[in-house]
């Protein structure tokens, strides 16, 4: 007789079960459906969690916000679907400050990490009395106000203070901020942000805990960009004991990791581009290489079948990158 294995995941007071798979009378575990990517990120019911150093996390408004605030202002990494904006400035403002909005960091142009830009800029402004800067790499500016390049964005919620270099970098609230561009990952205007002195690292969608890594070929994303952004997420990150602790790690998805966390989950990124590599060698079909399920070991972590990014979505992505790059002669 087969039963099933349940794992607990504590979220915000709330515990999640998440079925894991079935153990025989052996004792002997199979692989089961894929568990659903958990939807409280995406909820409407704002949370506040302190990381560590000077940085607190927000959830529940669609990507994980990060927050740091002192008596001159606050400045936030990402800011979640539009529809949840007013209630992220409404957690703030009763838990953690009153003051000006001082910076806003994009990680991307995604809507779920910039939908809330335009109401939490209008809530603050530069010492001088400028707008609020929304700063990130110049082609998230470009996405967003390009026409044709996605759904219309109001000019209010566009980038105003963007970089083209390898990092920028600022001093925020004691905390030496900076940001880096990871060349054509999820996309190809990715920033991975790092509170320097509080060692907390902001990865937007290159690294996530509930899911494979989303990656647009057509908006200038590939599986090799994500594995070297997470390869600098490794390079950031120092551990503190028995490679447990030390940087802490904010996905734009899913739990606070660790590098132990996030060096297992390059690992599997890597095994699986090099499984569907070997099969696009062996001159496979799309069908043929979903058929053969190089997912197949992690598929009850990260799987999904359900959501908005399914395995059979990240199988497709990395398949279609790997041939298209096997035709111009390059990885």
């Amino acid at each position: 007789m087969m039963k099933p294995v349940h794992s607990t995941l504590a979220i915000g007071g709330t515990i999640a079960v998440l079925t894991l798979g079935l153990v025989d009378s052996t004792g002997v575990r199979t692989v089961s459906a894929q568990a659903p990517v958990p939807s409280w990120g995406f909820s409407g019911e704002i949370h506040r969690f302190h990381v560590q150093g000077r940085v607190d996390l927000l959830v529940g408004a669609g990507s994980n916000i990060a927050v740091t605030t002192s008596n001159d202002g606050i400045l936030f990494v990402d800011t979640g679907l539009e529809q949840n904006a007013e209630k992220v400035l409404a957690l703030v403002r009763k838990e953690m400050s009153n003051a000006p909005v001082r910076w806003i960091v994009n990680t991307s142009a995604d809507l779920d990490h910039t939908g809330g830009n335009e109401v939490l800029a209008k809530a603050g402004s530069t010492t001088e009395g400028n707008p609020t800067p929304v700063a990130a790499h110049e082609n998230v500016l470009t996405k967003m106000s390009l026409p044709g390049s996605g759904p219309a964005r109001p000019t209010n919620a566009w980038p105003t203070t963007t970089y083209t270099m390898a990092q920028k970098d600022f001093f925020f609230n004691g905390d030496p901020v900076v940001m880096y561009h990871t060349k054509n990952a999820h996309t190809d205007g990715d920033s991975v942000v790092f509170f320097r002195r509080s060692d907390v690292v902001m990865t937007g969608d290159i690294y996530s805990t509930v899911q494979y890594p989303r990656f647009d070929p057509a908006a200038g994303g590939s599986v090799q960009g994500i594995i070297d952004g997470l390869n600098l997420i490794l390079d950031l990150a120092v551990p503190r004991h028995m490679q447990e602790g030390g940087t802490m790690i904010v996905p734009g998805h899913g739990r606070v990791a660790d590098e132990a966390d996030v060096l297992e989950y390059r690992d599997m990124v890597t095994i699986v581009r090099d499984r569907i590599e070997d099969l696009l060698k062996e001159r496979k079909t799309l069908d043929q290489v979903k058929a053969a399920r190089p997912t197949l070991d992690y598929d009850i972590q990260y799987g999904s079948t359900n959501s908005n990014w399914t395995t059979t979505n990240f199988v497709e992505a990395v398949y279609k990158d790997l041939a298209s790059k096997a035709k111009g002669g390059s990885r």
